[in-house]
């Protein structure tokens, strides 16, 4: 990444294609980030598991290098993945109810909807939107790189 996002965010983890268990290690890294933030485990727990799907769509379909940053502005806290593929993804339609509601007839949600969700592609998008609740997208910057970002909420 060009030496201007390290200096203007804070630098949580940096990784290439070629990083043994980058996913896991980006996921400890923001974990210990958010600690010395001395955020709720709560937060923390929904936080690096919704960053966990934006890494493991950095690392799974862009190029690297790749960085992951935290940025505290005024009112938020945000996380941002930054790769070398400035194509924004498409995004999955979001189902009208949460991904992990229970089924009508009151069966179902919990893990069973948290295991067909997770048996899809595309459905990592929707744990995102979930954890964010709604407060996160892409962007791009303009230097060949592109940002998958999400707002921590409760930080």
């Amino acid at each position: 990444m060009p030496p201007s996002h390290a200096a203007a965010l804070g630098l949580v983890y940096t990784w290439t294609s070629a990083t043994p268990g980058a996913p896991g290690r980006a996921r400890t890294a923001l974990r210990r980030a958010l600690e010395r933030l001395e955020l709720s485990e709560d937060v923390i727990t929904d936080a690096v598991l919704a960053a966990s799907e934006l890494v493991g769509n950095a690392t799974d379909h862009a190029t690297g290098p790749y960085e992951m940053m935290l940025r505290r502005t005024a009112v938020e806290l945000i996380c941002e993945v930054y790769d070398y593929d400035p194509r924004i993804p498409e995004i999955p339609a979001f189902p009208a109810t949460g991904v992990f509601a229970p089924h009508p007839e009151g069966r179902g949600g919990g893990l069973e909807a948290l295991s067909a969700c997770l048996s899809e592609r595309g459905r990592g998008l929707h744990i995102v939107d979930q954890l964010t609740g709604g407060a996160w997208g892409f962007r791009l910057p303009g230097d060949g790189t592109k940002v998958a970002w999400m707002v921590i909420p409760g930080a």
